[in-house]
């Protein structure tokens, strides 16, 4: 797993701290369905202490302990109703490697603002096998960071961003300063 995250530092934890207690003023904290109901109790702590002090992966190890990702979780059916489907085993990895990453973004969307630079670059944070062609035509773009934060802002959670930015689970996406 293991994203490299190429303006991690102490500023960017502290805009990401302020982007999770947004969500949490808003009631738009997203709580994956594969959590069990610990996993959404002990949740929004684990992603603080992540931010704080850890990366994505400290937050996936956390989720795996104490029977916080659920065994199976309702899926809504294109025809209409649910079916129970049953979690992936790499759960725990995929909602820390995309929830931290997200905050991330928008974190760095905030810091490229303060500091009067309109424009990320889009790069790929994680090594991947099959990278998807949307993803492969965003890598070393720029991106305007005030849009892209409205943007995630917006769509949280299981609500795919319209600029495709981070781009989808598994996608390895992410953003830097120039």
């Amino acid at each position: 797993m293991s994203l490299f995250l190429a303006n991690l530092d102490p500023r960017t934890r502290a805009l990401m701290l302020e982007e999770v207690d947004y969500d949490i003023a808003r009631q738009q904290l997203h709580i994956s369905p594969y959590l069990s109901g610990q996993g959404q109790h002990d949740y929004e702590n684990l992603l603080r202490q992540a931010i704080e002090s850890g990366d994505e992966t400290t937050l996936a190890a956390r989720l795996s302990e104490h029977r916080r990702i659920a065994r199976t979780a309702h899926r809504r059916k294109p025809e209409g109703g649910y079916a129970i489907v049953t979690v992936p085993h790499n759960a725990a990895e995929t909602i820390a490697e995309s929830e931290f990453n997200r905050y991330y973004i928008r974190a760095l969307c905030r810091r490229a603002i303060e500091e009067n630079i309109e424009e990320l670059i889009v790069y790929r944070a994680k090594p991947v096998r099959e990278p998807r062609a949307e993803s492969e035509e965003l890598v070393e773009s720029t991106v305007n960071a005030q849009a892209l934060l409205e943007d995630l802002r917006e769509h949280t959670g299981d609500t795919p961003p319209e600029m495709g930015i981070p781009g989808g689970p598994n996608s390895g996406i992410s953003v830097r300063l120039p």
